[in-house]
């Protein structure tokens, strides 16, 4: 006989582990304990070592699918006479340690069959869950993960949910979230106004809603949805208008993957990304006779398409029938609402109803949204299914950092040891509303992860909100981080590249350059301790600053009269209408009133879209870019001659591409074929820059990064 004491770490609470643990121990006549604590899972268990050597040996293969365990240890200690059983011991809390935290899973196989079996005792029930589903991080306020630091401790649970609880052999066994129609949270629908509607079935009546055009604010697992009928144009274009959205496309939630192969080209490894768990929106190309309607996704050729992964999703998608849009429950630049009072506060303008339950929701979370590139993941917006999961780093920190991330599409991180927790989608940090929710998030995640972070870095642009928050932050050690720089050093963290020299290639919008000047179309040369600047986008003024982001045709002029196009084809063959406009840029470059020189690679994606008569003026960012993407001809393989990179000044020159441009355009070739050619020609100008670099450092890796759009 003999008695081990396993220490084991990574994400282990609230995803079926002790039960797993218990009856593993079980099965072999092995006693002793098993018990959550603030750091992980602590075991002690006795019996002959040949059945402990195969416990130990069974635990990382046989462990519940939604765990991970980040480390496993044991050491032998003292057997314990006359112990006869092995049990579940309740939490306990070590003071300074942490667990790691599951993100917020999608339903289940068992507890959808259970959903739709008449003569179970939760059909039908929107909040069916187990130790394998449901939520996570967004009902936790504390650790260890017990019902009691979760906003589910308000509902009582009954008899029956209570012996489900407590029985190890079942799959609900210390789920925390654990309730039936009788003792758990509950549905409730309203009028614009906040008043309720009474029904004999809340959903048929949502539904029935639906059906009729109406639009819907639907309070999920991380905050409200805005949903209406994807198929009605008229209900589409009013959602649109009201929620003050002229373009970016629309989430579609569809019902089954039968149905989500009508709307767009899927594979089989699309459909295996669909059903995962952490049920992402996946971006895919949309079908032509998809009958989508066209405010969906104006300009786009690609669709934004989820399956239901909440019980009540399924319960209103089997019921519509139909794909449903589901996007985000906020207005343009606000951050989604997740309290009732405010969702119907800040929302009653652009929702005809509301269907809302009595589950609190204590973080706030959007949902994830992907690609899949040659089988691979690859992920747009890291939120729901993903976050809290951390980042592993190459290599332990000597202190624990926060990092306040950027302006757009913001994100935070805070690091401990080797492991970086980066929050979910905060949203753009241009109002009070969503610096509220950045500075929110990072207290809670602080908390959670018993970190007190000794380093804050920031991003060099003196007017971000997260760089103010920074330098106002009482944490003394402040260290600004150039942006580009910065995107180089997460790539390739996150491909775990040793300390070592690479050729970082970072194509970019905007970053505030160590010279005051806008960067983004760079060529570094950099490892972990620091960066050269080895080449960059030539040089242009962007008259206007910011204002140029929102109107295109600024950079377009600029770039035209950079180039030396002739005043005459600028005013009648490319902007006729913008004469006035012409001058004031022209008068603005010339005495440098108001216009910054740029180096950015989206300044120049928006000069072309825009000379090409595709995009003048913006209503989201990256819409030019973005557009110009959708037109263009993956197929063309031609590119533009000429030499786009200077090796003496070393800068990637747009001279001749803009020139060859404006020929195509006045010889008017197809725009589909001038947008292939030119993308063909951009990345010809890059590779004789990494080239360049390559021969001179003595250097073959290249990290690839930049900032990748999506506006779902």
């Amino acid at each position: 006989m003999k008695r081990f004491k396993i220490k084991i770490t990574g994400i282990v609470q609230g995803v079926g582990f002790r039960p797993f643990i218990y009856n593993l121990a079980s099965a072999k006549s092995l006693t002793g304990f098993v018990l959550n604590n603030s750091e992980g899972v602590d075991i002690e268990i006795q019996g002959p070592e040949n059945l402990l050597k195969e416990f130990l040996t069974e635990v990382p293969y046989k462990k519940p699918v939604i765990s991970l365990i980040r480390e496993l240890t044991h050491t032998e200690i003292n057997v314990i006479k006359k112990e006869s059983e092995f049990i579940i011991k309740s939490s306990k809390n070590l003071p300074g340690k942490f667990v790691l935290i599951s993100p917020d899973l999608a339903l289940c196989q068992d507890c959808l069959k259970e959903l739709f079996t008449l003569s179970d005792r939760r059909f039908k029930y929107p909040f069916i869950n187990c130790t394998n589903c449901g939520p996570r991080f967004t009902i936790i306020k504390d650790v260890p993960y017990d019902r009691e630091k979760t906003t589910m401790s308000e509902f009582e649970m009954c008899s029956k949910c209570r012996t489900e609880y407590n029985a190890p052999s079942v799959r609900r066994f210390h789920a925390q979230p654990n309730a039936c129609h009788d003792c758990g949270p509950s549905l409730s629908l309203k009028d614009s106004e906040g008043r309720s509607i009474s029904a004999d079935d809340i959903i048929e009546k949502a539904v029935d809603l639906l059906q009729k055009g109406k639009i819907i604010a639907i309070k999920g697992l991380g905050g409200f949805h805005l949903a209406c009928d994807a198929q009605n144009e008229e209900a589409v274009f009013t959602l649109r208008k009201r929620k003050i959205r002229e373009d970016k496309p629309f989430a579609v939630m569809v019902p089954n993957p039968d149905i989500a192969e009508k709307l767009v080209d899927l594979t089989e490894n699309d459909i295996r990304i669909l059903k995962d768990i952490t049920s992402p929106i996946l971006i895919k190309r949309k079908k032509e006779d998809s009958g989508i309607a066209e405010s969906v996704a104006p300009n786009n050729k690609d669709l934004g398409i989820m399956l239901p992964y909440t019980p009540l999703h399924h319960l209103i998608c089997k019921t519509f029938g139909k794909p449903l849009v589901m996007t985000s429950g906020n207005k343009s630049d606000e951050p989604i609402a997740f309290h009732d009072t405010e969702a119907i506060s800040r929302l009653s303008g652009i929702a005809d109803y509301f269907l809302i339950h009595n589950r609190e929701i204590y973080m706030r979370c959007d949902d994830s949204v992907v690609r899949e590139v040659n089988g691979h993941i690859y992920l747009l917006r890291r939120a729901r299914g993903f976050v809290p999961f951390p980042v592993f780093l190459p290599k332990k920190s000597s202190c624990s950092i926060l990092a306040c991330g950027g302006m757009l599409k913001n994100t935070f991180c805070l690091t401990r040891d080797n492991l970086a927790f980066i929050s979910h989608h905060i949203g753009d940090l241009e109002n009070l509303e969503t610096l509220n929710s950045f500075e929110e998030g990072i207290e809670h995640f602080k908390k959670l992860f018993s970190i007190s972070p000794r380093v804050i870095v920031y991003d060099l642009h003196p007017e971000y909100l997260s760089t103010k928050y920074a330098l106002d932050s009482k944490i003394e050690k402040k260290l600004g981080i150039q942006h580009h720089f910065a995107h180089i050093l997460s790539c390739m963290s996150d491909n775990n590249l040793p300390n070592k020299k690479v050729i970082g290639v970072a194509c970019d919008g905007t970053g505030y350059g160590e010279d005051g000047k806008i960067w983004g179309g760079e060529i570094l040369i950099a490892d972990y301790e620091g960066y050269e600047r080895f080449a960059h986008l030539d040089y242009f003024p962007l008259p206007g600053g910011d204002s140029a982001v929102i109107n295109p045709y600024k950079s377009a002029i600029s770039l035209l009269i950079r180039a030396g196009v002739e005043e005459d084809i600028i005013l009648n063959k490319i902007f006729p209408g913008y004469k006035e406009e012409y001058f004031i840029i022209k008068k603005m470059i010339e005495t440098g009133f108001n216009t910054v020189d740029t180096s950015s690679l989206g300044r120049l994606f928006d000069g072309v879209s825009s000379i090409l008569g595709i995009r003048n003026i913006i209503n989201y960012e990256g819409q030019a870019a973005i557009e110009l993407e959708q037109v263009s001809d993956p197929e063309i393989n031609l590119s533009f001659s000429g030499n786009y990179f200077n090796k003496e000044r070393r800068v990637l020159e747009y001279i001749n591409l803009i020139k060859n441009v404006v020929k195509a355009k006045l010889e008017e070739k197809p725009t589909s074929e001038i947008g292939g050619v030119f993308h063909n020609s951009l990345v010809e100008m890059f590779i004789s820059g990494i080239s360049s670099a390559g021969e001179e450092f003595g250097i073959n890796e290249v990290v690839l990064s930049g900032l990748s759009l999506i506006h779902i």
